[in-house]
C-alpha cells in the first residue's frame, strides 16, 4: 500500500506513534509519506520506502498567523495525485482530520477518491476538542472519516461521551518497539548517578499541568525520608520553573536531576527501579510502557486509559488522582528488594503484549477494509 501519514513532528505522544507506525510499515514494504511541517523527530533512519514532504507555510501580510490548514490540505492533495496513494492517516484530530477533508473534496472534483483513517489520541479529544472554538469542527472531521481509530477504550468512550459521533471507533493500542526499547547494560550510568546503591526513579513528560509533575516529587520525597532515592526529570515545558521551586522548597535538589528533553529516554529507564506517572489524564500512557519495555514498573493514577496498561498489583499500582500517601506507600511496596524483581519481570511480560509487530497488522488490516469499502457500490 501506499500510506500518506499526517502527523505532528514533536515530541509528543502522537507524533511519536505516527513516525513509528510509518517506520514499521515501511519495513514490511508498504510506500510511507509523511506530511507534515517539518521532519518528524523520530524519523531517524533511511529506507527506500520512507519519504518526507515538508508543508510549505507563508506568511503574507494580510494573515495575522499563517494559514497551515490551508497548506497542509493543499499539500496533502499533490501529494496524492503524485505519488498515487492509496488512503491517508491522519493523527490527532485538530487540524488533521479537517485538512485530510477539505484535501479529500478537491481531489474528488478531479475524479480522485482517497481514504481517510483518523487516529484520535488524547488531548485532540479531552482537552483541546471540547474547546467550543473547536468542537463542531473536530466532530464533523470525525463524521467525515472513513475510518476511525482511537489508542484506548477509555478515549473511545470519551470521544463518544462529548461529541455527537456517528461513526464506529476502532480501538488499536499503542505499541513498543521491542528492538529499541529494552534493558541496556548501563550500570556504569547508574552508578554515577546513584553511588551508594540508591534507588532510582524516573519520570518522562512534557512538565504541563495535567501531568502532576509535582506529585512525583511530593511522592519522591516522601520516599527519600523512608530509603536512599534519587530521582530523575526527563522532558521539559512550562511547569518547569515551579518544579524547581518546589525542589528548593522541599530541599531535595541534591536528589534530583532535570534532564530536559531525550532522544534515547531508552538509556535512562535502562536504569531505573520505578516509573511514576501521576497524571490528571491520560488517553494510553505510552511513556508507562516505554518504562515497562525496559523492565520498570510503574506508579499511576488510575485516570483514563491507565488501567488498561498498567495492571494493579502486578506491573505496579494505581492510585486516585493526587492521592500522594498511597502511591508513596506502593512505590515503597515495590522497591523492597524481595519484590522489586517480580514486578520488573512483570512489567516486560505486559509490554511484550504490545511489541509493535502485534500492533502493527492491525493497522493494515484496518486499512484494508477501508479500502475494501472504497470498492462496495454506495447504497442511495
Amino acid at each position: 500500500m501506499k500510506i500518506g501519514i499526517v502527523c505532528y513532528p514533536t515530541f509528543g505522544g502522537s507524533g511519536v506513534v505516527a513516525t513509528e507506525l510509518g517506520k514499521a510499515l515501511a519495513k514490511a514494504g508498504h510506500k510511507i509519506h509523511f506530511i507534515t511541517y517539518s521532519q518528524p523527530t523520530r524519523l531517524d533512519f533511511f529506507n527506500e520506502n520512507l519519504f518526507y514532504h515538508e508543508v510549505d507555510i507563508r506568511s503574507y501580510p494580510l494573515f495575522e498567523y499563517p494559514p497551515y490548514e490551508l497548506a497542509l490540505a493543499s499539500k496533502m492533495v499533490d501529494v496524492v495525485k503524485y505519488e498515487k496513494l492509496d488512503l491517508l492517516h491522519v493523527h490527532y484530530a485538530i487540524p488533521h482530520a479537517s485538512a485530510a477533508y477539505m484535501a479529500k473534496q478537491i481531489l474528488k472534483t478531479e475524479g480522485i477518491n482517497i481514504p481517510i483513517v483518523t487516529t484520535l489520541h488524547g488531548t485532540d479529544i479531552t482537552l483541546v476538542g471540547k474547546d467550543p472554538s473547536y468542537a463542531p469542527v473536530v466532530t464533523f472531521s470525525i463524521n467525515a472519516s472513513d475510518g476511525v481509530t482511537a489508542v484506548s477504550e477509555d478515549l473511545k468512550k470519551d470521544t463518544y461521551l462529548h461529541f455527537k459521533i456517528l461513526k464506529d471507533i476502532v480501538v488499536i493500542p499503542n505499541f513498543i518497539d521491542l528492538e529499541r526499547f529494552k534493558k541496556q547494560k548501563k550500570e556504569h550510568f547508574k552508578r554515577a548517578i546513584c553511588p551508594n546503591d540508591e534507588k532510582l526513579v524516573v519520570h518522562t513528560s512534557n512538565f504541563r499541568k495535567v501531568k502532576r509533575v509535582d506529585d512525583v516529587v511530593r511522592i519522591f520525597n516522601k520516599m527519600r525520608q523512608q530509603i536512599p532515592a534519587k530521582l530523575l526529570l526527563v522532558g521539559d515545558g512550562p511547569e518547569r520553573s515551579n518544579i524547581e521551586a518546589l525542589c528548593r522548597e522541599l530541599g531535595t535538589c541534591d536528589d534530583i536531576r532535570f534532564l530536559g528533553k531525550l532522544e534515547a529516554v531508552e538509556e535512562v529507564l535502562s536504569v531505573a527501579d520505578l516509573f511514576i506517572m501521576p497524571s490528571e489524564k491520560e488517553s494510553f500512557g505510552l511513556a508507562a510502557l516505554e518504562a515497562m519495555a525496559c523492565e520498570v514498573p510503574v506508579i499511576s493514577t488510575n485516570a483514563g486509559g491507565l488501567p488498561e496498561l498498567n495492571i494493579n498489583g502486578k506491573t505496579g499500582f494505581l492510585s486516585k488522582v493526587g492521592d500522594v500517601d498511597d502511591m508513596t506507600k506502593n512505590a515503597l511496596y515495590i522497591l523492597k528488594d524481595s519484590n522489586l524483581p517480580t514486578f520488573k519481570h512483570n512489567a516486560l511480560e505486559r509490554a511484550k503484549e504490545f511489541d509493535i509487530t502485534n500492533i502493527m497488522p492491525m493497522y493494515e488490516d484496518f486499512y484494508r477494509d477501508i479500502l475494501e469499502a472504497q470498492k462496495e457500490p454506495q447504497t442511495i
